[in-house]
């Protein structure tokens, strides 16, 4: 990143300046101790600001102020919004102290800097100063030194040799000798470089005009951005839920904010051979339910397309209002090759009988397969190691018999997707019970990742109850357009709601780990929890994550992964071999042949990372040429993002696919792009 330093201007001119430069003035670094901001200003500034601000207020350089002035100035900024947050190494260690802990109370980054205005140390001097600031709380290290000559330059560079500090460290020179190190740490692995916002205002001899470093970093580059708000698609993971419930139903139930896909228009044909009623009023889906007999699905399979999702929904609810007949289950493309891992083994805990049909006669469970029911209540222990989606399908059928039910799963993964459907139930009147198991550090944070089991509680005899209900926008699909914002640009979505359910969701708390820039202005009382959310740049640093509740984020956090500085490591790899494609192999080659070092052992994949500036600088971008989506539609949408980081054109052999979830993909994201200058 190139962050353009702000000095000598008021609260309104900054905000001008930050508004109307776009796009080179992506981060700043505001100069507290040289711009007149009061309290107010200061405030008005850190927390109205979508651009990533720095906030520094020296004293040890110029003297004009006194600590505690500064500690006010720089507490005030973090406490409303900063980034970042400049504190020189010559600051009292209580000082320190008290704004480190504000930095961590506020998930403000911490930079401990120091400047040699006159002359360039030692090598030693360089290197124990670098560690002193690291020592004393820096997340990130800068060391600056006035060069005057060309060894000088390379002393300091040399800082960058040293392993503790890497991708964790500023280190250029001031004067004219040290113009190019300004550029050349960029290279180098810096988070990011200084730059002047124009020739007359340098905050230090050698400083780059802001212009001119981004011509000469980006070039012509193709970004992502512009003023456009993009509108996201309908979840299908509560559309396919609310279809198959509101077919189920006796009257009328209305799904606002629906949009088609061919997940969702294959639920929409299941419904209708439920007997339901379905029509389109706009963006709203009528759905009249007129719950079946078992002789409406006696002659012909239930065609599933190529939803895994309806698959394994449909198996306990067929088995459930079928009784004790044999129904088929159909379904076309890549479905046909997925097994439907412990499906078999779990619906024998309820009396249900399945079997393989055609060529997978004699193999494991796939479509094509028969369902025999029929289903029974009781109590039964089962896995959920193999995912949610047999669990929700069991969620919904078992309320329509007679008994009670009590289902302990233990191992669970894709935990919120199982939630998903208990609220979706709940809005058709059905009632579940649930707790959750875990160590008492699962007590403190309620964190799912540490959930080690789930027993749901089921009241028999339940009747489904029409509903109107708005369908929440899709945080799977918002992801790519979140990930290429937050890596080429920036980007604007709306029609979300950061209170979801949805795993995916996820994918804002592993940006935020990995240091990019996101807010949310709230559309109000109305709807709170939803408005537009804004994701831009920043500099990104590696990351660790567990995605084992959250396999579809894998293709979009692996490209994310490729352009942060350091090694990421990303857990739940082996929740990828039944998806659309073998997951994880597409995501290792696609990876493997953009030149990204990337490598999985047992659950976690590890994926080697470079800034966008330090590829672009070192002619390392990603490799373009001719890719394949492996048939996967989170492939085609991954691969399109990470386009924007390569070499050349990303050319994908089949992008129709993206047409299971999000069929207008391609022209949001021409809607998304704009030229960059």
């Amino acid at each position: 990143m190139i962050c353009t330093t702000i000095q000598g201007h008021t609260l309104e001119e900054i905000l001008e300046i930050l508004e109307n430069h776009s796009p080179f003035v992506r981060m700043a670094e505001i100069r507290m101790d040289r711009c007149p901001l009061d309290t107010e200003a200061i405030e008005e500034l850190f927390s109205e600001s979508d651009t990533p601000l720095v906030a520094t207020c020296r004293v040890a350089g110029d003297g004009s102020w006194t600590w505690e002035e500064a500690e006010a100035k720089l507490t005030k900024a973090i406490e409303a919004g900063a980034a970042f947050a400049d504190l020189e190494i010559e600051a009292p260690k209580e000082v320190g102290k008290r704004i480190r802990r504000v930095c961590n109370e506020y998930g403000t980054t911490l930079i401990r800097s120091c400047h040699f205005f006159d002359n360039m140390p030692s090598t030693e001097t360089l290197t124990e100063t670098a560690e002193k600031c690291r020592r004393f709380g820096g997340d990130i290290v800068k060391v600056v030194g006035m060069a005057e000559n060309e060894d000088d330059a390379s002393r300091i560079l040399s800082l960058y040799d040293v392993e503790e500090f890497k991708g964790k460290l500023i280190a250029f020179a001031m004067g004219e000798a040290g113009k190019d190190t300004r550029l050349e740490c960029l290279r180098r692995g810096a988070p990011f470089t200084y730059s002047a916002l124009n020739a007359t205002e340098a905050a230090a001899p050698g400083q780059w005009e802001y212009g001119r470093m981004e011509e000469k970093v980006f070039g012509k580059r193709p970004s992502i951005g512009g003023s456009n708000v993009l509108s996201v698609p309908a979840s299908k993971s509560f559309a396919q839920r609310a279809i198959i419930a509101a077919a189920l139903c006796k009257g009328e139930s209305r799904l606002n904010g629906y949009s088609g896909c061919g997940d969702n228009e294959s639920a929409i044909a299941v419904a209708k051979r439920l007997g339901a009623d379905v029509r389109a009023e706009g963006s709203t889906l009528i759905i009249n339910g007129s719950p079946s007999s078992p002789m409406v699905l006696a002659d012909d399979p239930v065609s599933v397309g190529e939803s895994g999702l309806l698959t394994r929904l449909m198996i306990p609810i067929l088995a459930a209002i079928q009784s004790g007949s044999e129904t088929g289950i159909s379904g076309e493309g890549t479905l046909l090759h997925r097994p439907l891992k412990g499906a078999s083994e779990i619906m024998a805990r309820f009396g249900t009988i399945l079997r393989p049909l055609g060529a997978n006669a004699s193999g494991d469970i796939k479509v094509p397969l028969t369902v025999q029911g029929p289903l029974l209540s009781g109590k039964a222990d089962i896995s959920g190691k193999d995912g949610s989606q047999l669990i929700s399908g069991l969620l919904m059928a078992l309320p329509l018999l007679p008994g009670d039910s009590t289902i302990h799963i233990h191992d669970p993964k894709s935990i919120p997707y199982m939630f998903i459907t208990v609220d979706v139930l709940r809005k058709f009147g059905i009632r579940i019970g649930s707790e959750m198991e875990g160590d008492e550090e699962f007590m403190e944070t309620q964190d799912w990742g540490l959930c080690t089991g789930i027993t749901f509680k089921i009241k028999g005899g339940q009747e489904y109850k029409p509903a109107e209900f708005d369908i929440e926008g899709d945080w799977s699909a918002a992801a790519n357009f979140l990930v290429a914002g937050a890596l080429f640009g920036k980007v604007q979505l709306e029609g979300l709601d950061t209170t979801s359910l949805q795993a995916d969701i996820s994918i804002m708390d592993i940006l935020m780990e990995a240091g990019a820039s996101l807010s949310q202005t709230d559309s109000g009382e109305a709807k709170p929890g939803t408005g537009m959310i804004t994701a831009q740049r920043a500099p990104l640093r590696a990351f660790e994550t567990d995605l084992n509740n959250c396999p579809d984020l894998f293709p979009i956090v692996s490209v994310l992964a490729a352009f942060c500085n350091g090694t990421s490591r990303i857990q739940g790899f082996r929740r990828l071999a039944g998806k659309e494609s073998d997951r994880g192999k597409a995501i290792l080659e696609m990876l493997g042949k953009m030149g990204v070092e990337a490598f999985a052992e047992g659950d976690v994949m590890t994926v080697s990372g470079q800034t966008l500036e330090s590829r672009l600088l070192n002619g390392n971008l990603l490799k373009g040429g001719n890719y394949s989506s492996s048939n996967d539609h989170r492939m085609a949408m991954a691969l399109t993002v990470a386009s924007l980081g390569a070499d050349g054109p990303v050319v994908i052999d089949d992008t129709a696919c993206v047409a299971k979830s999000f069929p207008g993909f391609f022209d949001t994201w021409k809607e998304a792009l704009t030229a960059q200058g």
